[in-house]
């Protein structure tokens, strides 16, 4: 996997798997944990995606 999380990124929460804001933070803590690691897997895809352009 190339992607990398952000230690410096936008995410203030500290949820989001990429360390870039995707709006998590306004998940219930039931939703979150229900986010399964496929959900994150999708996430570090997109953001990969997006480094390479």
């Amino acid at each position: 996997m190339l992607y990398v999380r952000k230690e410096d990124g936008t995410c203030g929460c500290g949820r989001s798997p990429t360390g870039d804001c995707v709006g998590w933070h306004m998940l219930t803590p039931e939703e979150y944990q229900a986010k399964t690691e496929e959900d994150k897997e999708a996430l570090i895809k997109e953001a990969e995606k997006e480094a390479v352009k």
